[in-house]
């Protein structure tokens, strides 16, 4: 084993002992109530009827329509156009929130044609206050939970010419609203679509059984058909705010009292440079890829963010007819987790015989093979999507086209393909790191010796290949309920990111720390346990605050908030961490990886700004996701969690990497990397200052005082064009940076490679 391996490695003390035993404990009990949750979420689901009818038994739709209709909304791609229950693009309208008007206004209307023979807009005071009434009450009254559904005369009517307007308008491009059609549809497929958006907006405003409250807890909010927040929603926002409180107390006396005690006579030992393996030398390329996919996700987030203030054309060229706004989303949402994802892949690869103290045969064989699957995958599922939203893979667009479904869009048979190579990663990793592993716990033996920083890394690596299979449910059909089917999606997009990126982030981040010589294995392995039990804690269960208003149970209206608050806690643990070695690190000015560590301090900052503060303690209250969900202030949360917390750290592993191929005393330079870092920096807060706030502001006002389908709409987008426009200075800025990191990484990667084939 190597000398960071085994430094300091004493005892495990009381306190770590019972770490361990809370994180197990922790485990079992949040998982049992996820298990129990997830029943509860498909008893009591919005239901699909068997058949909808007019009052004179006419059929309208079935459900086998409706399942037809829910393949043709993935199928066309839909939800990186716009959005469903909020969850999707926020370039397009709210299809729930949008039809809901459009059935009450039509209801309205033909209940004023047929009481006093004339429309609605002429009717008196009186008459159009009883005729509003009596359009909210048949749209609330209706009974989601009969197999046969029977609808009035009026609304019959309503959802006729709804079907045949969604169905003409899905087929037909709109340069005004930057849509350009569902190639993938044809007549009788787009009609169904419609039938499944109709039935998806009467969710919102259909009550439940005895109750007073619609299956999305009467989002969106729309006080002109009488969905307002519930008391449920205000209780637990407060309820949930004075446990975070308490919580952040409660964190700070145990870390300081019980976690944060540095060992006297600390003699840190500096990661030491060594001779690279074959495995390590073949891992240039997956930084050179990482580059490249980087590179990718800016072009076309450049092009989307155009599309918001001129949504006919890119400076008019007319790209759209070639490159529609949902491919383009697709390719920039799958982009992050391809370069984020292959960039801890490479460092953890290249680090395990490191930790492991050793090469095993045919280690660079396996490193090479799983980088040029990956890049086949990655190929295959991107050209799947396009072919896919482009029509021309129709039959199986399930298994090699688009799913459509946000951030999981890859066809089935390459998302099989990405959870293997995910599960082989860990299996490589494991071969490298097993003779540590196995001397840790021989060496300890005990089961308390399976907690070492060097087994969580790998545990963290598991969990990573394990909660994306989760995303496979079904596994071979769609699943007819969008409600479960954004249910197990929310279990890839967030227990992924608040579960097992969030394990990975402070593992691999305290071994740095610790093989690097900054901290002690001691305050490493204690941090690490307790941070974990706290990711644990919130973000199992914290994945109830994407599931407020999908159509699922209240339940999760408490557990997601309560939750999702104390999801800030370990975010703000490991910034004090960072400043705490930070100040460390400036007094050490001999630190070989200060590149690296200034992203992985960037990180850090990022992580609990764009996740902790924009994120659980700024739109996660049911009170005011209520109001926000959807919106620019959505977008602001995910941009600088995601780059600034996990991408941040992605680069700062690949520099590490970097900088031990380029050995102790050869030629490095820190200047493209820090200006780089910088530029990042400057473009993030330049997206704040000059358009995520901007927007997002105006538009949670324009919910509160017109509904949130007007703040969705067209109409509301124009009114924001000078600041969709200001977007420009921040993507400038930070694609520089971008390029920058770019040249360094093949400058340095070209470098060390002709030193390498020469050792």
């Amino acid at each position: 084993m190597t000398t960071a391996t085994l430094q300091q490695l004493d005892k495990q003390d009381k306190t770590t002992r019972v770490l361990v035993i809370t994180l197990l404990l922790t485990v079992i009990v949040c998982w049992s109530l996820m298990a129990w949750a997830t029943v509860r979420t498909y008893k009591m689901s919005a239901p699909i009827p068997g058949q909808f009818v007019g009052s004179t038994g006419q059929g309208l739709m079935t459900a086998d329509t409706l399942l037809a209709g829910k393949e043709g909304f993935q199928k066309a791609d839909l939800m990186d156009y716009g959005s469903l229950y909020g969850m999707g693009s926020y370039y397009g309208e709210d299809f729930t929130a949008r039809y809901l008007i459009e059935l009450f206004q039509l209801t309205r209307q033909n209940l004023a044609l047929a009481q006093y023979h004339q429309p609605y807009a002429t009717l008196s005071a009186a008459q159009k206050y009883l005729t509003r009434k009596k359009a909210k009450d048949e749209l609330r009254g209706i009974d989601l939970t009969a197999n046969t559904v029977i609808l009035s005369t009026a609304m019959e009517k309503a959802v006729r010419t709804l079907q045949a307007q969604i169905a003409e308008n899905l087929l037909k491009k709109d340069a005004n609203r930057g849509y350009t059609k569902a190639y993938s549809l044809n007549e009788q497929e787009a009609r169904d679509t419609a039938s499944f958006l109709i039935y998806s907006s009467m969710t919102t405003v259909a009550h439940r059984p005895g109750s007073l409250v619609s299956w999305t807890n009467n989002w969106p909010y729309q006080p002109t058909v009488g969905n307002t927040p519930t008391v449920a929603t205000s209780i637990w926002s407060w309820i949930s705010f004075t446990i975070l409180f308490l919580g952040i107390g409660f964190v700070l006396v145990i870390f300081r009292l019980f976690i944060d005690r540095e060992q006297q006579n600390f003699r840190p030992s500096v990661f030491s440079f060594a001779a690279p393996t074959a495995s390590q030398k073949a891992i240039w390329k997956y930084f050179v890829f990482v580059a490249i996919v980087f590179l990718l996700q800016i072009l076309v987030g450049s092009l989307m963010a155009h599309d918001y203030a001129e949504r006919s054309n890119f400076y008019g060229i007319n790209i759209n007819q070639y490159l529609p706004f949902a491919f383009l989303r697709d390719v920039h949402l799958q982009a992050p987790i391809i370069w984020i994802g292959l960039s801890w892949i490479g460092a953890a690869l290249f680090l395990a015989p490191i930790i492991g103290g050793r090469e095993p045969k045919g280690q660079a064989l396996l490193v090479n093979a799983l980088f040029w699957i990956t890049v086949v995958i990655v190929g295959g599922a991107l050209l799947g999507n396009y072919l896919g939203i482009m029509g021309i893979i129709r039959d199986h667009w399930f298994w090699f086209g688009n799913q459509g479904l946000s951030y999981i869009e890859m066809g089935r048979f390459w998302q099989i393909a990405f959870f293997i190579g995910l599960f082989s990663w860990a299996m490589i990793m494991l071969y490298a790191l097993w003779p540590t592993l196995f001397g840790l716990f021989k060496q300890g033996k005990s089961l308390w010796s399976l907690f070492r920083i060097e087994h969580l890394l790998w545990y963290s690596a598991l969990g990573v290949a394990f909660i994306y299979a989760f995303g496979l449910i079904p596994l071979t059909k769609i699943n007819a309920s969008f409600t479960l089917t954004d249910f197990w999606r929310w279990w890839v997009v967030h227990l992924w990111v608040e579960w097992a990126f969030e394990l990975f982030t402070v593992t691999i981040t305290a071994y740095f720390l610790m093989a690097s010589g900054l901290v002690s294995r001691a305050l490493a392995e204690k941090t690490v346990l307790f941070e974990w039990i706290l990711i644990l804690a919130s973000g199992i269960l914290g994945t109830g605050h994407h599931l407020y208003w999908a159509g699922g149970p209240q339940i999760w209206l408490s557990l997601g908030s309560i939750f999702s608050f104390l999801e800030v806690l370990p975010l703000f643990l490991l910034v004090l961490e960072a400043i705490q070695q930070y100040q460390y690190l400036k007094e050490n000015t001999a630190f070989p990886y200060r590149l690296a560590y200034i992203y992985i301090l960037g990180s850090a900052f990022w992580n609990f700004v764009g996740a902790g503060i924009f994120g659980g303690a700024t739109i996660n209250a049911p009170i005011i996701n209520y109001y926000e969900h959807g919106t620019f202030l959505t977008l602001n949360h995910a941009h600088t969690a995601m780059f600034g917390a996990f991408g941040l750290l992605a680069i700062g592993l690949v520099y590490l990497c970097l900088r031990y191929l380029a050995g102790e005393n050869k030629p490095w330079g820190d200047r493209l990397g820090i200006w780089a870092f910088w530029l990042y920096n400057a473009g993030l807060v330049l997206w704040i200052v000059l358009n995520f706030f901007p927007i997002g502001w105006p538009q949670l006002i324009a919910v509160y005082e017109h509904g949130y389908a007007y703040a969705r709409s067209v109409a509301f987008y124009n009114t924001t064009l000078i600041w969709q426009w200001l977007r420009l200075p921040g993507d400038v800025i930070f694609s520089i940076g971008a390029v920058l990191m770019a040249w360094d990484f093949l400058r340095k990667t070209r470098s060390c490679r002709g030193r390498l084939q020469k050792l």
